[in-house]
């Protein structure tokens, strides 16, 4: 199975299981690779209740070298962050990049302005926003992430449809100037079968994005997102098969920022 390099800890917050557990739970599903990436701080004060803070950093290194220790060279384990495309986050975004020799950084919009439209807390607010331009904000964000090239992989190209609001009409006007964003970054993106699980009981992205991308020469990742162990590699033959469907025979391995290919 591919690596699965989007993997979560308790210091978020909502999430659970131990390293060893973890690690027990790769290996079950056959992943090449376990990647840590947990949610990052944006600063160093409190932000929000669903990210570690930024005095937990020293706390989540040794998290993963628990799961290192535990894997005793059975799999690789590979060190990252998730984090929060934000206006004017760069600087922080590579400060962060600082504080570790990390082998990967996720980019994720989770935030349009204030309103983390992902967040079941705040779902009625979807019936008062106009969905054509909740996507259009959305898109230009996600196009904005690639450019900045903060990152190395691109998380869940297309979240917004979470909760099943969509626009009418071919959805290629979204995405196409993203698409081309990213090809220009040379980020990868992910295949995340978290999706599978939500209310839009689809894989984050669409096949068509999925087909978009390979044509534009995308490299790809696969994911599970997984909050516990029993979501590690969940889905993978399923994301196989779809990335196969969309014209992909491999997909990337970071380490230390550098790049391999493993095939499909």
């Amino acid at each position: 199975m591919p690596a699965d390099y989007h993997t979560h800890t308790p210091l978020c917050h909502h999430a659970m299981g131990e390293p060893e557990e973890m690690i027990d739970a790769a290996l079950a599903a056959g992943v090449s690779e376990y990647g840590i990436s947990d949610h990052a701080p944006v600063g160093e004060g409190y932000f929000d209740d669903w990210r570690m803070t930024y005095d937990k950093l020293p706390q989540y290194l040794d998290w993963i070298e628990r799961a290192r220790v535990h894997a005793k060279g059975r799999i690789p384990v590979r060190c990252g962050l998730e984090c929060d495309w934000l206006s004017g986050c760069e600087s922080w975004i590579a400060q962060l990049r600082r504080e570790h020799d990390w082998d990967y950084l996720i980019g994720s919009v989770h935030y349009l302005g204030t309103w983390d439209f992902d967040n079941p807390q705040w779902l009625g607010r979807w019936a008062e926003s106009d969905v054509d331009e909740v996507w259009s904000l959305y898109w230009k964000e996600y196009a904005a992430m690639a450019e900045s090239q903060c990152f190395d992989i691109l998380g869940h190209p297309d979240l917004v449809k979470k909760f099943q609001h969509r626009p009418l009409g071919d959805l290629r006007r979204f995405y196409e100037p993203a698409i081309e964003a990213i090809a220009i970054s040379g980020c990868a993106i992910e295949l995340n079968t978290a999706g599978w699980h939500k209310p839009c009981a689809e894989a984050y992205p669409s096949l068509e994005f999925l087909e978009l991308a390979r044509g534009a020469g995308i490299p790809l990742v696969i994911s599970s997102d997984s909050h516990a162990p029993s979501e590690v590699g969940r889905d993978f033959p399923r994301a196989i098969e779809l990335a196969r469907q969309a014209g992909y025979t491999e997909t990337l391995l970071f380490d230390r920022g550098k790049r391999g290919t493993e095939p499909l």
